[in-house]
């Protein structure tokens, strides 16, 4: 059932008012919530989330083309997908297991260096063992870090579809990002195993891993639109992402607690959404706190994911119809 113009603009606005009255009424159990901060907090929510409708009415088709597509083409998604995945490893004689392998060294040489040789220093982990908050921050970083730079190359390395009239191109970074999924489901496993032998056994809190799961899918899935649109005119920006990734593993509390920053910086490296990601994986697993505790980061999460998915979407509208000339 496709649903009009004004009927989509009116469900978006009481949305939007929905998330504006919670905004408003929620109030900070914390014991050292500053009035004045949480007031500035709830009228630039509320002030976004304003801004947010003006420009979903006014850009309508463009922010509604794009998931449409997606959603009229799902069953072709999910088939590429997976052959996407056997393909990658095809030939070679462990296959799947060699995604998984870099990954599991990775977590071993980070721990060796941090827990076994450096002992305690910097690391702020209070009573958790490091290889658990190691383990908790690194599987999201590497389901992010193989999504966003697949689906960026996405449209070359699938530049064979792209030059084929019929096809709905808008799929590909999809099919990249469902493929890296397949990886990701692994590493929950071995999180929640590392979890349990260290006697973190999944409780009610753990099912929040497929909350936060869907976050970083949609969070990465906004991002690739922008960045397999311009990587087709623009190369250099392929290494540029593996630079800036390389400086993300440090400047996301990943193998650092951001408790033990001081309170100055919280709130600049707050603005990185993967904080949100990476606290909200180790609260599902042993903090045991839901969500929506942290209520005003999962607003801004949120609100930051909308608008670079609206932008994705426009930059893709506005450069698809040049790929097959460049490609």
């Amino acid at each position: 059932m496709k649903i009009s113009k004004k009927g989509g603009v009116a469900i978006f606005s009481l949305l939007g008012l929905l998330m504006a009255v919670i905004i408003v009424v929620h109030q900070n159990p914390g014991p050292s919530a500053d009035p004045q901060e949480e007031l500035l907090k709830k009228l630039l929510s509320c002030a976004m989330i304003l801004v947010a409708c003006v420009v979903f009415a006014k850009w309508y088709e463009k922010f509604t083309t794009l998931p449409v597509e997606l959603y009229q083409s799902r069953h072709l998604i999910w088939k590429l997908a997976k052959n996407d995945f056997k393909k990658r490893y095809a030939g070679s004689y462990l296959g799947a297991v060699w995604a998984m392998i870099q990954p599991v060294v990775t977590v071993a040489m980070y721990y060796i260096v941090f827990d076994k040789i450096m002992g305690n220093t910097g690391r702020g982990t209070g009573d958790v063992p490091f290889v658990l908050f190691l383990t908790a921050g690194l599987v999201p970083w590497f389901y992010f870090n193989e999504a966003l730079n697949n689906g960026t190359n996405a449209m070359r390395e699938y530049d064979y579809l792209v030059k084929k009239v019929v096809f709905k191109i808008s799929i590909l970074p999809i099919i990249k990002i469902i493929a890296a999924t397949f990886i990701h489901v692994f590493f929950i496993g071995v999180l929640l195993l590392v979890a349990a032998l260290y006697g973190c056994y999944p409780t009610i809190y753990t099912i929040q891993i497929l909350y936060y799961s869907f976050c970083l899918f949609i969070f990465v899935l906004a991002l690739c639109y922008t960045t397999c649109s311009i990587v087709v005119f623009f190369k250099d920006l392929a290494q540029i992402i593996n630079i800036v990734l390389q400086i993300g593993l440090w400047a996301t509390p990943i193998l650092w607690d951001i408790r033990s920053i001081h309170a100055d910086w919280v709130f600049v490296l707050k603005l990185n959404p993967l904080v949100y990601i990476v606290n909200g994986y180790r609260s599902a697993i042993y903090e045991r706190e839901w969500f929506f505790q942290d209520f005003f980061s999962t607003m801004y999460f949120w609100i930051v994911t909308v608008v670079l998915f609206g932008i994705g979407g426009a930059v893709f509208k506005r450069l698809k119809v040049h790929f097959a000339d460049v490609l």
